[in-house]
């Protein structure tokens, strides 16, 4: 082994891997994103879970309770309610996570001692907030030793089973993984071979080019879906509730906002490599922010900004609330927006993109 030569050749790879700045950028750009992520974003601690309250029983003491668990901190009360029917309406539509109801016999109760003066309705389709309602039952109130405890319902997951949760948010993320990278590898494939020249020879529009490659991916996230349903259903029992038909048209927009983006990246990248790493590098911040493996009230109100603008925050939500809760697009027609808005920007991005290279 001589020294010099292999110090030249170190010296060329370096000198490669400074002209290279996409490469370099992520070698730097990757462990500051997780280190900010898991060391900021990321919190098991939840706070601020919106809440509402029903109070039945509309006494002082009543009236008391509901703010000394209001200062706890883990619930945020939004919502005043009169009847258990907008309870139900609220969280059928993810509006809150868990709903404070205070019986009409509540003075009876702590009386009595007999059955929990409180109760705690949550929504089971979401294992965080599960496990903070768990924590809150057994919350202390200072000047309250009548009150024995409260008393944890849990609306659509009963039984408390983690695929319940797991497999609606597996949907989105296998679409993520595959739809992002398989499209953005493909289209620079294609470049890389010389194809995307002998197009521009071609009378093809920059919109025919685009729609023309992300079209074939669609039928393959419509069957990942049915795969993983079926799958689901098989093995773990995970129902659909909701509309099979409306479940399948969130997933066709969603499938289409994951193409758009693998599109985009297409358009930055000059090797498949290139694409790759920036495909990961959308995938961690979607995984970690959206609300799949940590609670997103935890996080902190910058990271929650964050997480709205990236579409698979809004598609667990629409998954879980359809298959779950049996909420209808009509009920999260929000997050059907957000999706819709995200797909049009970046696809015109992506087609102005490739105007300029057809150029």
């Amino acid at each position: 082994m001589n020294p010099r030569r292999l110090g030249a050749i170190v010296l060329k790879e370096l000198r490669q891997l400074r002209r290279d700045r996409l490469t370099f950028a992520m070698i730097v750009g990757i462990p500051i994103m997780q280190l900010v992520l898991f060391g900021y974003a990321i919190n098991m601690d939840v706070r601020g879970l919106h809440a509402a309250v029903l109070d039945q029983a509309d006494t002082a003491r009543s009236r008391e309770v509901v703010a000394e668990l209001g200062a706890s901190q883990v619930l945020d009360f939004r919502y005043q309610l009169a009847t258990p029917q907008q309870l139900d309406k609220l969280l059928r539509e993810g509006s809150i996570s868990a709903a404070l109801v205070v019986p009409p016999d509540f003075e009876a109760r702590l009386q009595r001692k007999d059955r929990p003066p409180l109760q705690l309705v949550v929504d089971g389709s979401d294992q965080v907030v599960q496990a903070s309602a768990r924590q809150l039952a057994a919350y202390p109130l200072p000047g309250w030793p009548n009150l024995t405890g409260v008393q944890v319902v849990n609306f659509y997951n009963p039984e408390r089973l983690a695929p319940l949760n797991t497999v609606p948010g597996l949907i989105g993320v296998i679409l993520t993984m595959t739809m992002v990278l398989f499209t953005a590898i493909a289209l620079v494939r294609e470049r890389e071979r010389g194809n995307m020249e002998l197009l521009i020879t071609t009378p093809v529009s920059p919109w025919e080019l685009t729609l023309g490659k992300v079209l074939p991916f669609v039928g393959i996230g419509l069957v990942q879906v049915t795969v993983i349903l079926l799958v689901g259903l098989w093995l773990f029992e995970v129902p659909v509730r909701g509309s099979l038909l409306e479940l399948y048209g969130a997933s066709l927009v969603f499938i289409f906002a994951s193409l758009t983006l693998g599109v985009f990246i297409s358009t930055l990248a000059r090797s498949q490599f290139q694409a790759m790493q920036m495909a990961f590098f959308t995938f961690l911040p979607q995984i970690l922010l959206s609300g799949f493996m940590f609670p997103f009230a935890g996080m902190p109100q910058a990271a929650q900004w964050i997480a709205e603008i990236l579409p698979l925050t809004h598609f667990l939500r629409l998954t879980r609330g359809i298959m779950l809760r049996g909420a209808g697009l009509a009920d999260l027609w929000l997050e059907l927006v957000v999706l819709v808005v995200f797909t049009l920007v970046m696809l015109t991005v992506a087609v102005m993109r490739v105007h300029k290279r057809l150029d």
